[in-house]
């Protein structure tokens, strides 16, 4: 972040000093997190459905925090933010914090002002703000366009799935007078929420993915979850001044956004008629994808390291981003060739010592992500006993039934050996699979983890290929690390899990 006084972190967010004359500088991190703080940081105290981050106001300036922005008086220098308009409604600001008086939402207010301020004040030609959309992949595809734009200069992007009115702003924050590229991953669970997002950190450049029927609920249809996902390329500057739009042309959602925006459209996708594509696909036994990137300046051969055909599609988009920033065909596709995973839980590959291999892509489901991952499982086992272990796919709404019954459907279509249902919640998918032809114990429902856990104790088999996935209420991660930590786990251990701060800022949005 920018330099900024405390009286100057005032006057941009409506609040007021309390205990501090504002002469004091932030010059570190805005943190939300009192395990986070850095020396000359601003702690951002917000209610927990646990804990009130105001109550931990003196631990945070004890840990080296300058102030602290706070809703109501504590007993360390601070700025106080405002309280809510009266009749202003918090329904998303509830869903990340405990807001039963506004105050999570006068504070999340209040970081988005200041966000908005510090990106204002280092826009212009040295900062271009990236934005990534859609009902799956993004947070995959943000990771991809980071390590393409990291060569190009300092590059800020946030860490697993840092995407709604917390993380946002707090990654948007990471900003400072260095940074080239800020890559920012957008997130709705309504109408007008991205629309919100992007006036934080205005893109210069805007990524649409995908429209599919995650978070169908809340939008109400396919069409009203296209409409909001749009909302981002609504938000991009005109042609003129360099605004971009990146569609998925094979998504035909999303190729009809190119009229809804003023920006020049970029089209990528497997179609002759996108300028960025993907020709002579093919997989090898990891289900890891080759191609061709051919684009108006050229082709060069692409080996993506990542698991799973669904891949492409993020590449390509991120493909696109790069090349926008001045990269050449041969740097682009040379940089997808050597990418790594950067976010955790999704399609992270573990084998232990046995020759058991884990895809743990536990972090979020959606029908259309759920297909991708028993692909990608169905292709890894060609030779092997294959496990898919799936939990229930959320805000679906009337669509929950009929979604959940197609992917037990699909389990066996795609011959794949073992099916664990895990909860009522997702009883639908063992039905499922059931009609298609599962008979005697190829697909098993069982009520919880811990039953899903003893069953893979007892019946797992060396070299099996085991899928956990399910949206992230269910946690279904920990049956993935049950299996990682039984015997015979090689040195290659599960990666470290993401701290209770990164968890809380994510909740799942689509």
């Amino acid at each position: 972040m920018i330099v900024l006084s405390l009286a100057e972190i005032a006057a941009i967010v409506g609040g007021r000093l309390h205990r501090t004359d504002g002469t004091a500088e932030v010059t570190g991190s805005v943190e939300f997190d009192t395990r986070q703080i850095t020396p000359g940081g601003l702690f951002v105290a917000l209610p927990g459905a646990k804990v009130d981050g105001h109550d931990f106001a003196a631990q945070a300036v004890e840990s080296g925090a300058v102030a602290v922005l706070a809703a109501r008086e504590v007993d360390a220098p601070a700025v106080i933010v405002p309280p809510p308009a009266a009749g202003a409604t918090h329904e998303r600001a509830f869903a990340l914090v405990s807001d039963k008086d506004g105050a999570g939402a006068a504070v999340l207010a209040a970081l988005a002002k200041l966000a908005r301020h510090v990106i204002q004040k280092l826009s212009g030609d040295h900062l271009t703000v990236v934005g990534v959309t859609g009902s799956s992949g993004k947070t995959s595809t943000k990771d991809i366009i980071a390590q393409l734009l990291e060569p190009l200069g300092p590059t800020v992007a946030p860490p697993g799935s840092f995407n709604n009115e917390l993380g946002h702003p707090w990654t948007a924050l990471r900003a400072d007078d260095t940074t080239r590229q800020l890559v920012l991953e957008l997130s709705a669970r309504g109408p007008g929420h991205i629309a919100e997002l992007a006036a934080i950190a205005p893109p210069r450049i805007g990524v649409v993915l995908n429209v599919g029927t995650a978070h169908v609920g809340e939008f109400g249809s396919r069409e009203g979850i296209a409409k909001g996902k749009g909302e981002l390329v609504e938000a991009l500057p005109s042609a003129e001044d360099g605004g971009v739009a990146v569609l998925n042309l094979d998504d035909p959602y999303v190729a009809a956004m190119a009229s809804r925006t003023s920006a020049r459209v970029v089209f990528v996708g497997e179609s002759e008629s996108a300028q960025v594509r993907a020709v002579d696909i093919t997989l090898d036994d990891e289900a890891r994808a080759s191609f061709r990137l051919v684009t108006p300046d050229g082709e060069a051969p692409v080996k993506l390291p990542l698991y799973g055909e669904h891949h492409v599609g993020n590449a390509l988009s991120a493909a696109a981003v790069a090349l926008e920033m001045g990269s050449t065909v041969a740097e682009v596709a040379a940089r997808l060739s050597n990418l790594e995973r950067r976010s955790e839980r999704r399609m992270e590959v573990t084998t232990r010592a046995d020759g058991v291999t884990v895809l743990n892509d536990s972090f979020n489901a959606s029908p259309e992500s759920m297909r991708a991952a028993l692909k990608a499982l169905a292709s890894m086992s060609a030779n092997r006993r294959s496990w898919a272990v799936l939990g229930v796919m959320g805000d679906l709404g009337e669509d929950s039934v009929a979604a959940h019954d197609g992917i037990g459907r699909l389990v066996v279509r795609l011959n794949i050996d073992k099916l664990v249902v895990i909860g009522q919640a997702a009883a639908a998918t063992h039905q499922g699979a059931q009609h298609e032809g599962s008979w005697g114990e190829e697909s098993v429902l069982v009520p919880d983890v811990e039953a899903a856990i003893a069953l893979l104790h007892d019946q797992l088999r060396a070299g099996d290929v085991v899928l956990v996935k399910a949206s992230k209420a269910a946690a279904l991660w920990r049956v993935a690390d049950a299996v990682l930590a039984s015997p015979g786990t090689n040195a290659e251990s599960p990666a470290v899990l993401p701290s209770p701060s990164q968890e809380r800022s994510n909740g799942g949005d689509a």
